[in-house]
């Protein structure tokens, strides 16, 4: 199932949670109304927290209305938002997760393969949806680079996860753009920093549930400016695979429904290059895992 967090054009500034089916998306809390169905919250967030009985409502409410082309809007009608506008708590990201992308920036970092996940977060400030503009900092960095994740949604609490249990706690998948100001990564000689300027983690378009995605572990991803390729791998080649990162994160640390963790990026980023390549104000990124979709954002001005 692909759920998706919208504003139509007469809502303001308000939003919905919808699932897509095709080119339509249906508003889950009206769908469930019409259809007799237990209420259902209206935000990616309170779905979530609802757990196994708001899942399984919207799964009545797809199969009912699938393919029935007089229910919902048209996609292209509304406008799609991050799945999580506004995280509760920081978006926790791991680092060094593809061999290959530590060792084209082993140069610039020094950094070995690590043998521990290594664990850093993004403030809830940096969060921005689909075709958003990622913020052009000028005076603070001109040095951004880009970063295509797959990002995992924590759909129950938790703590001292075990790994053979721990995929039980995933709620879906999303694509992420880890956006990183090498220069103040460099000059802090840490990565929040450099990474946590507003605007600087891109999320969208869909999140994807769990059971739909099948092996998370096997799925391309890829990332291209202006039309050309950057990036392309697959997520088989993760160092620490997704239940060992949620075993390690939850050790002593309580997971809540709604967390968002970033699973690493693959070679090809920009600093990586030779010579270095960043972006700049214009440049079309988009971020893709074709399982989930494309996340495009356009440098601001």
């Amino acid at each position: 199932m692909r759920l998706a967090t919208y504003a139509g054009a007469d809502d303001g500034a308000g939003s919905h949670l919808g699932i897509v089916l095709g080119e339509r998306i249906v508003n889950v809390e009206a769908a469930a109304k019409s259809l007799g169905l237990p209420d259902v919250h209206d935000d990616m967030l309170g779905f979530i927290r609802q757990g196994a009985q708001a899942l399984a409502t919207a799964r009545t409410i797809a199969e009912r209305l699938e393919g029935d082309a007089s229910k919902g809007l048209p996609t292209s009608s509304v406008r799609l938002l991050a799945p999580i506008p506004r995280p509760q708590r920081n978006v926790v990201c791991v680092g060094l997760n593809y061999a290959e992308h530590v060792a084209e920036s082993k140069s610039v970092t020094g950094n070995e393969l690590p043998k521990f996940p290594v664990f850093f977060s993004k403030p809830p400030s940096t969060v921005i949806g689909p075709d958003d503009a990622i913020p052009w900092h000028g005076n603070v960095s001109t040095s951004i680079d880009w970063e295509v994740e797959l990002a995992v949604i924590i759909g129950r609490e938790g703590r001292d996860v075990a790994e053979p249990s721990a995929m039980g706690y995933v709620f879906g998948y999303t694509v992420a753009n880890d956006v990183t100001a090498r220069d103040l990564q460099q000059r802090h000689q840490q990565w929040y920093k450099g990474k946590g300027l507003d605007g600087f983690c891109p999320l969208g378009p869909v999140v994807v549930t769990a059971d739909e995605i099948g092996d998370p572990h096997e799925l391309e991803i890829r990332l291209r400016v202006n039309g050309v390729e950057k990036q392309r791998s697959n997520t088989r080649y993760l160092i620490f695979n997704i239940p060992r990162l949620i075993a390690e994160w939850s050790a002593g640390m309580t997971l809540y429904p709604g967390d968002i963790l970033l699973t690493g990026t693959p070679s090809g980023v920009g600093v990586g290059r030779t010579p270095p390549e960043f972006l700049k104000p214009g440049d079309v990124v988009e971020a893709e895992i074709p399982a989930i979709g494309v996340l495009r954002n356009t440098v601001g001005g």
